[in-house]
């Protein structure tokens, strides 16, 4: 394995070396931190809550919100990986020139990386629907125990969106806390299946895929499509596509290179082999 991995960073490196290199990740670069490589939509029998029903509704409002604030509790305390620190090593070298992740941790910025596009929005911030006010979930979390005091933590795991199940929502007693500035709807700062991505970070991230001289993608098995999109903007510009995951994905026939293997054993290496 020690030899296949070596060998796999050395091609990777030999890629990369003095060229800029835009890094686009996916769960994979996040699951050495513990976190389960989820899909979305699809993954399970129950469908997400999607945005209008979020919106227009106060019974999904308490279950997104209780199921929100559950997990909040277990991501907070989870430690970037081996493969967060690794991209911070390259950027700050200035091998890796930015990062467009489908992840929504925050878990590179909590890293140290800079150059962040978030394209599926952030667990760790939330907005206002009525006034545009994005702050902290942090600020946030300290409402919400205000009103919810002791509230146990769910254990069937994590819930980026919950689950549109009727008969939980209708149970839940939570208590959703309003907007600090205006007293309107508070959301969480992800994208809902129904929502609009977020312009300008996409519109950043495409741009940045248009002059990156090398695609790192990492971790993703780019069945969800902004990532594709980011790594077909990058490959439509005559930039190498050199692929990290994992098992299949839906970019292979793009590669210039495809490593089977896991993100933070490879990236590892690759940052002893260019920084040494």
């Amino acid at each position: 394995m020690v030899n296949r991995v070596s060998s796999a960073a050395q091609d990777i490196a030999s890629i990369i070396r003095g060229r800029k290199t835009l890094a686009i990740t996916g769960a994979g670069v996040s699951t050495d931190s513990g976190l389960p490589d989820y899909r979305g939509q699809g993954s399970t029998e129950e469908p997400s809550i999607e945005y209008d029903m979020f919106v227009s509704d106060p019974v999904w409002q308490r279950w997104v919100w209780q199921r929100n604030h559950e997990t909040w509790k277990i991501l907070d305390s989870i430690k970037p990986s081996k493969a967060h620190l690794a991209l911070v090593a390259l950027e700050n070298a200035g091998l890796v020139t930015g990062i467009a992740t489908q992840n929504v941790d925050g878990l590179h910025t909590v890293a140290g990386s800079k150059n962040v596009w978030e394209l599926h929005g952030s667990f760790r911030e939330v907005v206002c629907v009525d006034c545009d006010h994005e702050f902290p979930r942090g600020e946030y979390s300290e409402l919400l125990e205000e009103l919810n005091p002791g509230w146990p933590t769910y254990d069937t795991g994590l819930a980026v969106l919950a689950t549109a199940n009727r008969a939980e929502a209708e149970a839940s007693t939570f208590q959703v806390a309003p907007c600090p500035r205006c007293a309107g709807l508070v959301k969480p700062s992800v994208v809902f299946f129904g929502e609009s991505l977020p312009g300008t970070v996409m519109e950043g991230a495409m741009s940045a895929a248009s002059e990156a001289q090398v695609a790192l993608v990492l971790g993703t098995s780019l069945v969800v499509t902004t990532g594709m999109w980011v790594t077909r903007q990058a490959w439509a510009h005559d930039a190498p596509i050199v692929i990290v995951n994992r098992g299949a994905t839906a970019g292979d026939s793009l590669a210039t290179l495809k490593i089977d293997a896991g993100v933070s054993e490879v990236l590892e290496e690759l940052t002893d082999i260019l920084l040494g």
